[in-house]
């Protein structure tokens, strides 16, 4: 393989373009990686990071059709393509302007026919990695090992009833976390694909969920053993490949965590696809992990919520954005976690420079999200109202409901003396809508010039914004400016 070798030929880093046309996708319209905001660049808000599987080692392939997708970097022995396989990866980070990626150990590197072979495959490839890290400064956002597509773990890693399989388990997740350490990741993920079951009928649950706490306990004192800085996070979802997963939801994931003694040493990385599969809204988990201090990372993606199964797509929906990063900010950020576009291109799109689109589409739309919650959080409106709604927990017995004093004999007393006033509150439920929408949807680019300014006619200017997907509430600006002229909007 040639060091000059260029897989994505006639493509140059990514530019930032804010006045580009709709039709222009090679450039991002909103991402500014270095605008300020809050107090913090864009880049260092949204942390983005690409993943390995879908995007390098994606075939295409999927249960009813063979593989579509053909890429110029599989070529060779398994060895020689995976190699290839990381130079084009880092090629694609540096042009795309990203600075972290995520991986399996079994993408990174091809399983040997014994463990000792595996690993010997994963040193050599993670050798080139550390040396193309250091050339180009992208870094690990985290690392996980694939404990659920060899046919050893069709019963589960960690909950497989036979413990030769938790032993290979332990010890393929050993090597994961010394790769860890050696490429500096900043997080481990745990994914539990085959850790659940399809019949409580041959499932002793209590067992299980013991050995796969205890299969946690391992990883923490193997963390701390070799010195591991990084962050642990557990990825909940409700099914596939199982019927249902242990980790089926945020929720479900806190509680197993609690019950083990286990929170102060995970974090969770909630997936919004996984998110909408267990029946929540797309940003439910997000804010439930936020809310109990345990939202450590974000794989950035969505489905099809009128299908059945995880689909993997590029987010490209502002209101979801909008309200993750609502979230996110009001936590104070995801560091060290981030935004993991854990997401693949369609099997019918064979191009390249699809690639770059998708990403560079999701990356505009999570920074239309930034700004928008931005917005949301500076105006205070949202904040007031929750305030006023709650205000009754600011004084008297709310107050020492709040803080955790309060008895049932104080609320009977209170009562009886007539101290509470039991009133039918109004839910604003159509004024909170109305607000989020608004701020959602409002123009999030400045307008340099007013229309009777530019010449053109206030219809061609709307149908224009239109065209672009950026007008649903259109906000204009200095209007007593357009009356000293002759204005299309008067």
């Amino acid at each position: 393989m040639s060091e000059q070798e260029e897989f994505f030929a006639g493509i140059s880093k990514i530019p930032y373009q804010p006045t580009a046309g709709p039709g222009d996708v090679m450039c991002f319209k909103h991402y500014n990686a270095e605008e300020v905001l809050m107090g913090r660049t864009m880049e260092d808000w949204l942390r983005f990071s690409v993943c390995y599987w879908h995007s390098f080692c994606g075939t295409g392939a999927d249960p009813f059709g063979f593989q579509t997708l053909h890429r110029p970097w599989n070529k060779g022995n398994p060895m020689e393509s995976a190699k290839r396989r990381l130079c084009a990866a880092f090629e694609f980070f540096t042009k795309l302007g990203v600075k972290y990626y995520t991986f399996h150990d079994r993408d990174m590197a091809p399983e040997g026919s014994t463990l000792k072979e595996s690993n010997m495959n994963l040193d050599e490839i993670t050798d080139l990695a550390l040396q193309l890290q250091k050339q180009t400064g992208v870094k690990v956002l985290w690392v996980t090992c694939n404990l659920f597509a060899h046919p050893r773990y069709m019963n589960g890693a960690a909950t497989n009833p036979d413990c030769h399989v938790l032993a290979y388990a332990g010890a393929q997740l050993k090597k994961g976390l010394d790769i860890a350490k050696k490429l500096g990741a900043e997080n481990f993920v745990f994914w539990g694909g085959r850790e659940g079951f399809l019949s409580m009928h041959n499932t002793d649950v209590s067992a299980e969920l013991k050995h796969m706490a205890n299969f946690f306990k391992m990883a923490v004192k193997y963390k701390e053993k070799i010195g591991l800085k990084c962050q642990f996070l557990i990825e909940p979802k409700p099914k596939e490949p199982c019927r249902h997963q242990y980790d089926y939801d945020a929720m479900s994931v806190i509680g197993f965590l609690k019950h083990f003694g286990l929170e102060n040493h995970f974090k969770l990385n909630i997936e919004p696809n996984h998110t909408t599969l267990a029946g929540h809204s797309y940003e439910h988990d997000v804010v439930m992990a936020s809310v109990f201090g345990m939202l450590g990372s974000v794989d950035a993606n969505t489905g099809s919520p009128d299908l059945g199964w995880d689909t993997d797509q590029f987010p490209m929906d502002i209101r979801n954005t909008t309200m993750v990063m609502k979230t996110v900010i009001e936590q104070g950020g995801l560091q060290p976690g981030g935004l993991n576009f854990d997401a693949k291109v369609r099997r019918e799109s064979t191009d390249l420079e699809d690639l770059f689109i998708a990403h560079i589409g999701a990356m505009d739309t999570f920074a239309r999200g930034l700004r928008n919650a931005v917005r949301i959080i500076e105006d205070g409106i949202i904040t007031d109202k929750l305030k006023e709604r709650y205000s009754s927990f600011s004084h008297g017995l709310g107050q020492k409901v709040e803080d955790g004093s309060a008895t049932l004999e104080d609320m009977e007393v209170s009562v009886r003396h007539g101290g509470l006033q039991v009133k039918i509150l109004n839910q604003d439920h159509n004024l909170f809508d109305s607000v989020i929408g608004w701020k959602i949807y409002i123009l999030t680019f400045v307008v340099v010039e007013c229309i009777c300014h530019i010449k053109i006619t206030a219809a061609h200017f709307i149908h224009t914004l239109q065209s672009e997907d950026r007008l649903p509430q259109l906000q204009l600006y200095r209007i007593e400016h357009c009356k000293t002229h002759t204005c299309t909007m008067q």
